[in-house]
């Protein structure tokens, strides 16, 4: 294990800031558990900032004043996932998030809980045209503002078409990209002997979704689990999201709420037996897929 609860000594020199004239009693590299998520990083990075709350912990506590999880790891009770991103904030102290990023907001709480104040600042909304704090937050910004600026005209333009052709859709709604995505989930359920029985149904694992990234993160937002797949380009194609939820239903709705609609569906099943008794129960196993488009 990487984590040591040595005690200060020696005559080499201090490793972190507030160890005094002794070496730091946590080890190089430490082993995190944020939310559930485990991270790997230096001590130096965790202390990059002064006066923030990994500082505070980690050269000014001891281990065996801090929180841990069965394993040994340091554990920190946080969105296991935007954890990342504060971390490559301490590496460099800059911040590069990704084109489409709806989790801003929730991004500059964590900022705060772990006193990062200036990454708090760069996440702030804008209050004025002289607030330049988040201007190198990353390329999608200053992509947005582009397209801001340049789409006043367009939008007079579709504003004129719209009147005259008395079309009711909404200029957001013809801005949307088109794409499919491709719902999937597998199924298992049971029969007994007597075919009239009720059939035994368990429940939906997981909820697979496929398609491109950015489109997958537009229409479930935050109710989009990354994690088998976190550093995924918004232009590229991914299989291996999955929703947190369980309730097709429920993707269902967000895929129409945002002008999806179905085109196609496919399903495959497989039966077996519980025993080698053919008399046995029948468990039945079924792959599903619904596929879904937005011109």
């Amino acid at each position: 294990m990487a984590l040591a609860d040595t005690e200060c000594g020696g005559s080499g020199g201090c490793g972190g800031s507030g160890c005094g004239d002794s070496v730091s009693p946590f080890s190089e590299i430490i082993e995190l558990n944020v939310g559930g998520q485990v991270y790997v990083t230096r001590h130096k990075t965790l202390v990059a900032v002064p006066d923030s709350l990994l500082w505070n912990m980690f050269s000014k506590k001891s281990p065996k004043e801090l929180a841990r999880d069965s394993k040994g790891r340091f554990f920190l009770d946080r969105d296991g996932f935007l954890f990342r991103y504060i971390l490559d904030y301490l590496r460099d102290l800059n911040l590069v998030l990704p084109d489409y990023f709806p989790e801003k907001s929730r991004l500059q709480r964590e900022a705060d809980f772990f006193q990062l104040r200036d990454l708090a600042k760069r996440l702030s909304p804008r209050v004025s045209k002289d607030n330049s704090i988040s201007e190198e937050i990353s390329h999608s910004d200053t992509e947005e503002g582009a397209q801001l600026c340049g789409s006043s005209v367009q939008g007079m333009e579709t504003l004129r078409a719209m009147s005259i052709t008395g079309a009711t859709r909404s200029p957001s709604l013809d801005s949307r990209k088109s794409g499919y995505i491709t719902i999937g989930y597998r199924g298992s359920y049971t029969i007994g002997r007597d075919i009239q029985t009720d059939a035994k149904f368990r429940r939906v694992a997981r909820i697979t979704v496929c398609g491109k990234t950015s489109l997958a993160k537009e229409v479930f937002g935050e109710t989009l689990n990354e994690s088998r797949d976190p550093d995924r380009p918004p232009e590229r194609y991914t299989s291996r999201y999955y929703l947190k939820y369980n309730f097709l239903e429920q993707a269902f709705d967000k895929l129409t709420e945002v002008g999806f609609h179905m085109v196609a569906c496919s399903s495959t099943g497989t039966c077996a037996y519980t025993s080698n008794d053919p008399n046995e129960d029948k468990i039945w196993t079924s792959y599903t897929e619904y596929v879904f488009c937005r011109d």
